[in-house]
């Protein structure tokens, strides 16, 4: 049986944003059954224009007091009725397969959620490939980008988004919420979507307080983090072990790079004498 799916597209002073995002919507292959923008509060003339226009367009706004994106998709998803909900961005979009892709992946009923690779435009470029996975791949990092498909049902029955998560991972929660009874998330190997980045956007500024983000994550799925903490830990140290390897092979190949300090119990040790080594080969 054909589900029904709605896309919410939330905005907060995107301008001319929001009305690309709505056009990558309409443009889907697979069309959606509801389209919903939510305008969480926006105040600067150029959106408030925009929405209007779209309006007029005779697309569907619903207007809230500034109340984080949490709250604004939560207040889209209460307002439409198809089986599928997809969320958007305002200053993101979709390419055109989109929907028809993740809402394909759904039709397995142990995937709880959908999404794909994405392509970065704005100041940086390039496509990012997360890999979604069960609720351990989900320990370390976030591994689905915030535009997601999945089943209403299960976004009622999780409680939503969190609408106290307004300083960021507010979709890292919702997806570990999704998945901690059990499932995977899909996600489509193919840049489905166009991820805006731009300097001061809400997610930039989230990862400068990664850290606290993350024991708050952790706090808030301590059962889940406590039952594979070995899983979560040694996906920490294979981040770290990669991350180190690339400054390895980058200062390696640039003897005008300087080295620092060796740290101590972490690997930077080792790794300092390979690049003395590969730097000492390398002129002999």
């Amino acid at each position: 049986m054909r589900q029904s799916v709605a896309v919410v597209v939330s905005s907060y002073n995107q301008g001319s944003m929001i009305r690309e995002a709505v056009e990558s919507v309409l443009g889907q292959t697979r069309a959606a059954d509801e389209l919903l923008v939510v305008d969480d509060g926006s105040t600067d003339e150029g959106s408030l224009h925009e929405l209007a226009d779209l309006e007029r367009d005779g697309i569907r706004v619903l207007r809230q007091h500034n109340s984080g994106v949490s709250a604004a998709r939560n207040a889209g998803i209460r307002s439409v009725a198809a089986d599928l909900v997809a969320v958007l961005d305002g200053d993101d979009r979709f390419r055109p397969g989109f929907l028809r892709a993740t809402v394909a992946a759904l039709e397995d009923d142990d995937v709880v959620a959908s999404s794909s690779w994405l392509t970065m435009t704005g100041v940086a470029s390039g496509v990012v490939g997360p890999t979604g996975g069960s609720v351990t791949e989900f320990l370390a990092r976030n591994s689905c980008p915030a535009p997601s498909v999945f089943r209403r049902r299960l976004w009622e029955a999780v409680g939503g988004y969190a609408e106290d998560m307004r300083e960021g991972f507010e979709d890292w929660d919702f997806f570990l919420r999704l998945l901690t009874p059990g499932g995977r998330i899909h996600v489509v190997a193919e840049p489905l979507i166009e991820y805006r980045t731009q300097p001061g956007s809400a997610n930039l500024e989230g990862m400068t307080r990664r850290l606290r983000l993350y024991g708050d994550i952790i706090d808030r799925h301590r059962g889940v983090f406590e039952a594979h903490a070995r899983s979560a830990l040694l996906a920490q140290e294979a981040i770290s072990i990669d991350r180190l390897a690339r400054w390895e092979q980058l200062v390696s190949a640039d003897r005008s790079l300087e080295l620092g300090e060796a740290t101590f119990g972490d690997g930077g040790m080792a790794a300092q004498v390979r690049i003395a080594a590969a730097r000492n080969h390398s002129s002999s």
